[in-house]
């Protein structure tokens, strides 16, 4: 199976998983069900690279050791071609919720000969309360205009935005911009939004590590959208510190506007 497919097929399998320890264990104890998510999903996920990418080497949130040394190989990734960045589950809070559907799984594939100074190959993210996988396999289209920008010329940004702590300068950024705030869960679910047409940017300048994106930028950058850190610089991935605090992911035409209106409030 190519590198793709079989990202897909991880992120769909460690879905199905979680949608069912879900129904099973229910949401009266939300930090069970948050560790449970957490264990189930990343022990899926792990025991699949091991048995059909045993010579890759893993990053994943739920391993500490995978941020230096894949401890199931011992292959460093620092020194590896091919690296698998993997979150096993984007957002436990909105995860342990009734009725949320805004979290995810993230795989991707960092690869030492991409030509993109990402190194992002292949990527996928599981969205399973929305019963949707996007992949790099089959890359979402680019997403469209809204009829009002499409008919009028005037854009009403919509910014994805994290619903319990959003930069402290978004808001007057979207001001300065016109844009309305969108409040969603998980980084992954809000790059998702961006790519299917649902908002038009998120903004991150809080604090992240490399898997929180890894995954949704790989299939942002395969759509054609924009994605750089917030002072246009390139992401990249599988460096020795995995914290990567901050990302810009938009529709092209919108990325000169948006990383002027950064420098204004971001500094």
């Amino acid at each position: 199976m190519i590198d793709g497919a079989f990202a897909r097929w991880l992120a769909d399998r460690a879905g199905q998983a979680l949608m069912e320890l879900r129904a099973e264990l229910g949401f009266a104890d939300a930090g069970a069900l948050k560790s449970a998510g957490d264990k189930i999903s990343h022990d899926l996920i792990r025991s699949e690279l091991a048995k059909w990418r045993p010579g890759d080497a893993v990053l994943s949130e739920e391993d500490e050791g995978s941020r230096l040394v894949d401890t199931a190989s011992g292959v460093s990734r620092l020194t590896a071609d091919r690296v698998w960045i993997i979150d096993p589950l984007d957002g436990t809070r909105e995860f342990s919720e009734e009725g949320r559907s805004d979290w995810a799984v993230h795989v991707a594939l960092w690869a030492r000969n991409a030509p993109s100074p990402h190194g992002l190959v292949a990527g996928a993210v599981g969205l399973p309360a929305q019963h949707r996988v996007l992949g790099t396999d089959y890359p979402p289209a680019y997403p469209p205009m809204t009829v009002e920008a499409a008919t009028s010329g005037v854009r009403t940004l919509r910014l994805a935005a994290s619903r319990s702590r959003p930069p402290a300068f978004l808001t007057g950024l979207a001001e300065d911009v016109g844009a309305q705030l969108v409040p969603m869960g998980s980084a992954g679910a809000k790059i998702a939004a961006v790519v299917t047409g649902d908002v038009d940017a998120y903004i991150h300048a809080g604090g992240q590590y490399e898997w929180d994106s890894a995954a949704p930028i790989a299939v942002a950058t395969a759509t054609g959208l924009h994605a750089s850190r917030i002072d246009g610089s390139a992401l990249r991935y599988n460096e020795a510190d995995p914290r990567l605090p901050d990302l810009l992911v938009c529709r092209k035409d919108l990325a000169s506007r948006l990383l002027a209106a950064l420098q204004r409030h971001s500094g």
